[in-house]
C-alpha cells in the first residue's frame, strides 16, 4: 500500500502578507472607491487592514463564517453578519484565502453585490473571487504569520531520507 502524500506547506512570512496585500490593493484602487470594506474574520482581518488604508477607505465591516478548526473542515455557520454592508452593493469583500469555496459561497449569499478579493486562491475556490493575487495548489495547506512560529525545519532531503 502507497504511503499516504506528505502534506504541502506554503509558509507567509508578515512581510510577505503585507507585500500581498499591497499588491492586491494595486489591483483593487481602479475599481473603487468602495463604500467599505468588509473583512471575513478572522484570516481577512489582517488584509483588509492594509487594502482599506491603501485605498484610503474608513469604513470597516467584517463578517464571522466559522468553517476551519485547525486543519479540519465543518459545516459553515455565520456567527456575525455584516449588518453595515447591506447586499454589498459598492463594498469590498476580503479575505486572506478562498479554498475550497465553501465560505466564499456562504459569504457571496450574503453580500451577492461586493467586489469579493483574496490574497491567495486555490483552484477550487477561485472562480467565486473577483480579484486576487497568487494562485496555490489545491493540496497546499497555507501557514499564516498568527498560525506559526519560528522553529528549526529538517532539510528537505533528510525527511526523505527518513521516511517522511
Amino acid at each position: 500500500m502507497p504511503a499516504a502524500p506528505t502534506p504541502r506547506y506554503y509558509t507567509v512570512s508578515w512581510d510577505q502578507l503585507h507585500r500581498d496585500s499591497k499588491a492586491l490593493a494595486w489591483r483593487l484602487v481602479e475599481r473603487g472607491p468602495f463604500r467599505g470594506v468588509c473583512a471575513i474574520t478572522r484570516g481577512g482581518l489582517i488584509p483588509a487592514a492594509i487594502v482599506a488604508r491603501e485605498l484610503e477607505c474608513r469604513i470597516i465591516e467584517t463578517v464571522s463564517v466559522v468553517t476551519y478548526d485547525e486543519e479540519l473542515r465543518g459545516e459553515p455557520l455565520v456567527v456575525k453578519p455584516p449588518a453595515a454592508a447591506g447586499d454589498g452593493e459598492g463594498w469590498l469583500l476580503v479575505d486572506d484565502l478562498v479554498d475550497t469555496g465553501t465560505t466564499a459561497r456562504v459569504v457571496r449569499a450574503i453580500l451577492p453585490r461586493a467586489h469579493f478579493a483574496t490574497v491567495y486562491a486555490k483552484p477550487a475556490g477561485k472562480p467565486l473571487v473577483d480579484t486576487f493575487i497568487t494562485e496555490v495548489s489545491q493540496d497546499t495547506w497555507i501557514l499564516f504569520p498568527w498560525d506559526t512560529e519560528a522553529q528549526f525545519v529538517a532539510p528537505i532531503a533528510r525527511a526523505r531520507n527518513n521516511g517522511g
